[in-house]
């Protein structure tokens, strides 16, 4: 196993003991590859899991999830009303305030439907993830979009300082573009890095003068356009601070668990 994956295993060991419930009835499992550990630590938690119902973000962690003898089920098929206890997911790059980028693996709407509808969501990663600013090594912003409206979409972003935003290509140019679980396309749209609340209270303007956003700002941008499915930034309330606004669940992470290169877990928790 490489020092990486050691740090996401170690990362996802950690966040899985510090928060996975007692007697947890309903938990949301992210995509990609650092949740393959999540799903590793819940079984090696050796508790009692067959009264747990496990939600995926999409078609792998669906699969992780049955391989693992877990039962599996889609986010449709959840009773009305129904809270989740917590849901584990990774991040393609976290800033300073645990606002996220995801999407780099074509789930971002139902990793953000499943956050969402969780009392908290906690992101697990290793540090290669953890920036000052989204955008800093992770260039573009997943956008999931209608393929009617692709094109237009991609001129919108371009008003609102984009360079160049693509339509995610597919693994075989024969297939054209990469289509999500909900038929729809990704574009991906480079910014510059985005403002985080250090820089606002500071003084910097983030209203897109010259291309600079805050993470807020854009993402309500970018949502506004016809055509937009969902925005690959997880920004804003955490779960209990939509509990306590008399909502449910929200996007940003109420703690992040990153395995750093020389094997220990590094914790950072929403402000």
């Amino acid at each position: 196993m490489s020092a990486v994956e050691k740090a996401k295993q170690a990362a996802a060991k950690v966040a899985v003991t510090n928060h996975y419930p007692k007697d947890a009835r309903w938990v949301g499992i992210g995509s990609g590859t650092t949740i393959v550990y999540v799903v590793e630590a819940i079984k090696a938690l050796g508790v009692d899991t067959s009264a747990t119902k496990y939600v995926p973000t999409g078609y792998q962690s669906k699969q992780l999830i049955i391989n693992a003898g877990l039962t599996a089920v889609e986010f449709d098929g959840i009773p009305p009303g129904t809270i989740l206890d917590v849901a584990f997911d990774g991040a393609d790059e976290v800033d300073e305030d645990l606002n996220c980028i995801k999407g780099g693996g074509a789930c971002l709407f139902q990793e953000k439907i499943v956050a969402m509808q969780a009392r908290e969501f906690i992101c697990v990663a290793d540090h290669r993830k953890l920036q000052p600013r989204l955008l800093t090594n992770w260039k573009t912003i997943p956008i999931e979009v209608a393929p009617i409206a692709a094109h237009r979409v991609i001129t919108k972003l371009q008003e609102l300082g984009s360079i160049d935003p693509i339509i995610r290509p597919s693994a075989s140019a024969k297939e054209g573009p990469l289509k999500t679980d909900q038929g729809f396309f990704i574009i991906d749209a480079p910014f510059p890095p985005m403002l985080i609340k250090s820089d606002l209270a500071a003084g910097q303007e983030g209203n897109g003068k010259e291309s600079i956003w805050a993470v807020d700002v854009l993402s309500r941008k970018i949502k506004e356009i016809a055509g937009v499915l969902e925005v690959g930034i997880f920004s804003g309330l955490t779960g209990p601070e939509a509990s306590a606004a008399g909502g449910i669940g929200g996007q940003r992470p109420v703690a992040a668990y990153f395995g750093m290169a020389d094997g220990s877990v590094s914790v950072r928790k929403a402000q």
